[in-house]
């Protein structure tokens, strides 16, 4: 005999569990398949997975609902792990010694099964931006000349926005559609040091920093200052958000380290808090800083320690905890090892929602747990790993020939396999090194310099996979 539950207290249920676990629970009986497929619930689970789910309705994207989006944006972000080398259009773009600034995606509208996605960057001369549909080579849109030199710029894929900022200190907001500019700043105290676009679930916002430590948040598209607060006495160098941008992590570099992490809806609704909220994590010469992904309160901090000159990976879980009416801060150890002076000093590192830490010293790329437990080792001599892409879905290793090795996690396990490699074409007639890599759901960029022209865009775009 079926026992039908109520439909709220149901729901409730069904609103704690994963994707795969929602699948299952649909197939007990009817009932339970209409509510385990409610909007409700796989609406839900996109605003986890993709935070500017926040911001749009369905019909702009021409899905129905949100489990079909789920799952288009899912088979979207696999697609490179099911691709051939062959399914790849390869294109270079010289770039002219006026770019400035590296390039950003502007546009990630991600692979369809009709083929027909679009990936676009923003690039800055010294005073204009431009855009460029990657597939075809060619510049789509073009500002006006500016009066003074960009010397900064992010974007906002999500809403095909970019920010710049000037010699002056003018923070300019395009739509990169139009030739004139959505709204424009002024009034930073000191030069900027640092710019940032992200989505949050109070909205899209700009952060500045300035020489002089001070933090600015702006509110998109109006520019509207949200909060200022001095968070060093010297510049900020370095930003960090946690993955649904309940942290963010900022980073100073002068004599010593300094480090805060801030609950960022103490900057974004000031009104609500006597003073911001945030910590101090005590390590000192931090090289890098990873978020967990998927995973919204873990972060791993990598630092060297001296004299020994050895390469330390500490991990902590943030905790907001209350004291009264006072709300806190608090820094977990979670986990922590050093990697022993044969495994090499790394160059880059990354880590993965499973908490495995991939790093790559010289000719090898090395995959440890987070207690320093080695899982797995690729070998790469005589070639040299140049550049390395960690995310959920992939790891993308750049050698020092200008080709990609793409590798994808295993589903059930801690490991990576090897998927393809993707060759640079002109390698031979290059002599310059990678600089920064990109990726979104259907390309690869690879940013080189130092080769026959000043600056060399490489990029490998996928067509169509089934």
């Amino acid at each position: 005999m079926e026992i039908h539950l109520p439909s709220v207290p149901m729901m409730e249920i069904l609103s704690y569990l994963d994707a795969y676990s929602l699948l299952q629970a649909a197939q007990v009986n009817k009932n339970w398949n209409e509510l385990a497929s409610s909007d409700v619930l796989w609406r839900k689970l996109c605003q986890k997975r993709w935070l500017y789910c926040y911001m749009f309705t369905l019909p702009l994207h021409g899905l129905e609902t949100w489990k079909q989006f789920f799952f288009n944006k899912t088979w979207q972000e696999h697609a490179k792990t099911r691709a051939k080398p062959e399914d790849f259009t390869y294109k270079e773009f010289p770039m002219e010694f006026e770019f400035r600034a590296h390039p950003w995606y502007i546009s990630r509208h991600g692979l369809t099964r009709n083929g027909q996605g679009k990936s676009a960057v923003c690039m800055t001369s010294m005073n204009r931006i431009s855009t460029w549909d990657i597939h075809e080579g060619a510049m789509t849109w073009e500002s006006p000349k500016q009066p003074s030199y960009i010397v900064w710029m992010t974007t906002l894929p999500e809403m095909h926005i970019a920010v710049t900022v000037d010699m002056q200190s003018t923070i300019k907001l395009w739509d990169c559609h139009n030739k004139e500019v959505l709204a424009s700043k002024t009034g930073l105290s000191f030069s900027c040091k640092l710019l940032q676009s992200e989505f949050t679930k109070d909205g899209p916002i700009v952060l500045v920093g300035d020489a002089c430590g001070n933090l600015y948040i702006f509110r998109i598209p109006d520019l509207h200052l949200i909060s200022k607060v001095n968070v060093f006495p010297y510049s900020i160098d370095e930003l960090y958000f946690s993955p649904q941008k309940k942290w963010v992590f900022l980073m100073g570099h002068r004599l010593h380290d300094l480090i805060k992490v801030f609950y960022m809806s103490s900057l974004l609704r000031p009104s609500e808090f006597s003073a911001p909220v945030s910590t101090v994590l005590e390590v000192p010469l931090i090289r890098k800083v990873f978020w967990t992904p998927r995973r919204e309160d873990r972060i791993t901090l990598i630092s060297t320690v001296l004299p020994q000159n050895i390469t330390k990976f500490d991990t902590f879980d943030m905790k907001l905890e209350g004291i009264g009416n006072k709300v806190t801060i608090q820094g977990y150890l979670t986990a922590s090892f050093s990697l022993a002076e044969r495994e090499g000093k790394p160059d880059y590192f990354g880590v993965s929602d499973k908490d495995v830490i991939v790093c790559s010293t010289g000719s090898s790329l090395l995959l440890f747990d987070i207690n320093g437990l080695r899982l797995q080792t690729f070998q790469y001599c005589p070639e040299e790993i140049w550049r390395l892409w960690v995310d959920p879905v992939h790891v993308i290793v750049t050698c020092n020939a200008g080709s990609l090795d793409i590798y994808a996690w295993e589903k059930r396990s801690l490991l990576l396999r090897k998927c393809y490699r993707l060759r640079n074409r002109n390698y031979q007639q290059m002599s310059g090194y990678i600089i920064k890599t990109l990726c979104d759901d259907m390309s690869i960029i690879s940013v080189m310099t130092n080769s026959p022209k000043p600056c060399c865009l490489i990029a490998y775009t996928l067509n169509v996979c089934s």
